[in-house]
């Protein structure tokens, strides 16, 4: 069930992109009683890119409180015209991702999962790779991590207080 689908935003609202929908089972006396996990990354392909996680008794329940838990988790990533500024390597748990730089024409060289948080991101050309654990709950805070070292010439001048 882990199939990445893109959303109409309205104009007030980042694209969304659904990256997983996960269904779990109560078994009950009658029956089973589903319930249901969404994981949805939103971003304005400008720089600025969030995640969610949300569940519910139904689909669109859990991708609405995902969409807003990723709208209060924006973060704003590092770029270097249609690419990122260095190769940065991201973990969380087993999962290890590594966003390599590349050429103008190259695209988004990547998976599901990383590929919908970078394009998101505004990121055009790009070489990913992922090692570990594939669990996409996992790649995409992996993700998150690897975006959140990059830094810019500019910003690493600044932190070091010399001239460029």
């Amino acid at each position: 069930m882990a199939a990445a689908t893109e959303a109409k935003a309205s104009p007030n609202q980042s694209p969304e992109r659904v990256v997983q929908i996960r269904r779990c089972a109560c078994v009950v006396k009658g029956g089973r009683r589903f319930s249901f996990a969404a994981l949805v990354c939103v971003g304005d392909e400008a720089g600025r890119v969030g995640y969610g996680y949300g569940k519910g008794t139904e689909v669109p329940n859990a991708v609405e409180k995902a969409t807003k838990q990723a709208n209060r988790r924006l973060m704003s990533v590092s770029l270097q015209g249609t690419t990122i500024p260095h190769r940065v390597e991201g973990r969380f748990g087993a999962s290890k991702v590594l966003l390599l730089p590349a050429a103008p024409g190259t695209g988004v060289i990547a998976g599901a999962t990383v590929g919908a948080v970078v394009e998101l991101a505004g990121i055009k050309d790009i070489l990913t790779k992922s090692r570990g654990s594939n669990n996409p709950v996992n790649l995409v805070k992996a993700t998150f991590d690897a975006l959140s070292k990059l830094r810019s010439r500019e910003d690493v001048a600044r932190l070091r207080g010399v001239e460029v």
